[in-house]
């Protein structure tokens, strides 16, 4: 079975012909930026907290995303990793990531969601991230 570095792999070779399709498609050629940025996140949670985490997101995160910039691409939950969500958002750029992420943090919303959703202890355990573009190779 694929673990680490390999099921990402796997993920963003499924993945590709997929993100062509989801809301960045949406735009049109005139609007779309010349290289998306995307970023792929996984947070693992504490234990008996994944739930809870994906909660939040269904409920509250994914549309603070898109409120602030953040495009939601796709989520996943690996078989063989227990606690573990993994996410791809996409940017037009770093330079907006990094804007979209600090309005996100910043949003009034946003931390009464987080405050409230940690009152009987912290969600996520650790976050990795990266920031990646599409290869000249890569269909769509």
């Amino acid at each position: 079975m694929l673990k680490g570095p390999h099921l990402i792999s796997c993920l963003l070779i499924l993945l590709t012909p997929l993100v062509a399709s989801a809301n960045i498609s949406q735009q049109s050629n005139a609007q779309r930026p010349a290289q998306i940025v995307y970023e792929l996140r996984t947070y693992t949670s504490h234990p008996g907290k994944l739930e809870a985490l994906e909660n939040r997101f269904r409920n509250h995160t994914m549309a603070l995303f898109e409120k602030h910039g953040i495009i939601n691409v796709s989520y996943w939950k690996p078989l063989e990793q227990p606690n573990t969500l993994i996410y791809l958002v996409a940017h037009p750029s770093e330079l907006e990531a990094a804007n979209n992420w600090r309005a996100f943090g910043a949003d009034p919303e946003w931390q009464a969601v987080y405050a409230q959703s940690i009152a009987e202890g912290r969600l996520v355990a650790n976050i990795q991230r990266v920031f990646m573009t599409t290869t000249d190779y890569s269909p769509q």
